[in-house]
């Protein structure tokens, strides 16, 4: 397995983000003799894990596969959890995995109503938009909804700022939908906002990088990582929709102690969760529909209707007002879905328990 570790970057706890409150959760498992490590790539029922002995390659206990009752229950990329460890041979069994302070979700690719977990106990997230055709406010909203919802601080990236004529513009059209969140025009090639951004990767900070294919993430990266740790592809010259070049999920720690997150292209968003920061996100809907004349309004035909008004009169774009309904709809239907997998779930681990028992019972 290589390690990108080996020249230039001692890997200790604090360098990986480790902090007093992993520190309180990890108490738990200091008895069994673990150690600490932290998820940084996840393979078809493997892991890489980084400690304070190096790189290893991990894999779950039985227990843990046992008692998993979703994807949730186990590690992801970002990820601290308790492994009992073999440096010689380079192995770790993960026992545990440690109470994450943040969570970025989205529901998997497909038909199922699954969670796909991209990224955990990140501090702060770059939502890296490319400044060419391929530009979507729309997708923005549901990165930063997504963003609000796992507990971490969003941060805009502009990419490409070098080949943007008008950069005004579309920070203009940020400025619309993104209340109060740091935005910023970047250039990998010219190196234009790169320092700004490392503000955000100090010691023991984890950013993840979220944003469509081809928008620049893993050029980003080698930038600021300092070499080029990551592949990367250019974009489509006819759509400027760019081509996957990242496969999977990979946590890289810098020089400056600092850690990055690389995820792959998400040109399918689906929300998996955002309810609570619905309202964080659009802000300016919820103001307008709380001067509605009825409570109930559904901001429809009813008379008064602040949110129908402000379409009318240009204070709110029916683009905008389309999108918060979409959304709004999109996370009840789930949270229904949900409600109904968790149930069913449930019910099987305690028929498998039971049936266990019985046959013990029976011996």
């Amino acid at each position: 397995m290589d390690n990108i570790y080996s020249e230039g970057i001692t890997l200790n706890l604090k360098s990986l983000g480790w902090n007093q409150t992993f520190e309180e959760s990890f108490k738990a498992y200091e008895s069994h003799h673990f150690i600490p490590g932290r998820i940084s790539i996840e393979h078809k029922g493997l892991y890489t894990v980084l400690t304070e002995h190096g790189e290893m390659l991990g894999e779950i206990t039985g227990k843990i596969r046992f008692n998993a009752t979703g994807r949730h229950d186990f590690p992801a990329v970002g990820d601290w959890v308790a492994v009992q460890a073999n440096p010689q041979e380079g192995k770790a069994y993960v026992h545990g995995i440690l109470p994450r302070k943040s969570k970025f979700s989205r529901k998997a690719a497909g038909l199922t109503t699954d969670e796909q977990i991209v990224a955990t106990n990140v501090d702060t997230v770059f939502l890296v938009n490319a400044l060419n055709q391929d530009f979507n406010l729309r997708r923005l909203e549901r990165y930063l909804l997504m963003a609000w919802e796992s507990g971490a601080t969003p941060v805009i990236v502009l990419s490409k700022a070098d080949l943007c004529e008008d950069i005004q513009k579309y920070l203009d059209e940020v400025e619309t939908i993104a209340f109060g969140v740091p935005t910023f025009a970047v250039s990998a090639e010219t190196g234009t906002g790169l320092d700004a951004l490392s503000s955000y990767i100090t010691e023991g900070e984890t950013v993840a990088l979220l944003g469509s294919s081809g928008v620049g993430k893993s050029t980003l990266a080698n930038k600021l990582f300092g070499s080029e740790v990551l592949k990367t592809n250019g974009i489509r010259e006819e759509d400027g929709k760019g081509k996957h070049t990242t496969t999977h999920r990979e946590l890289l720690v810098l020089e400056s102690g600092g850690i990055l997150i690389d995820t792959p292209g998400m040109r399918e968003l689906q929300l998996w969760e955002g309810e609570n920061s619905l309202s964080h996100s659009f802000q300016d809907v919820e103001g307008f529909a709380e001067q509605c004349r009825f409570r109930d309004c559904t901001h429809q035909n009813e008379p008064g209707c602040r949110v129908q008004e402000a379409i009318e009169n240009g204070e709110l774009s029916e683009e905008r007002y389309t999108s918060f309904v979409k959304l709004q709809r999109e996370l009840a239907y789930f949270a229904r879905k949900e409600d109904q997998k968790l149930a069913l779930a449930e019910r099987a681990k305690w028929k498998k328990i039971a049936g266990d028992r019985t046959r013990v019972h029976r011996k």
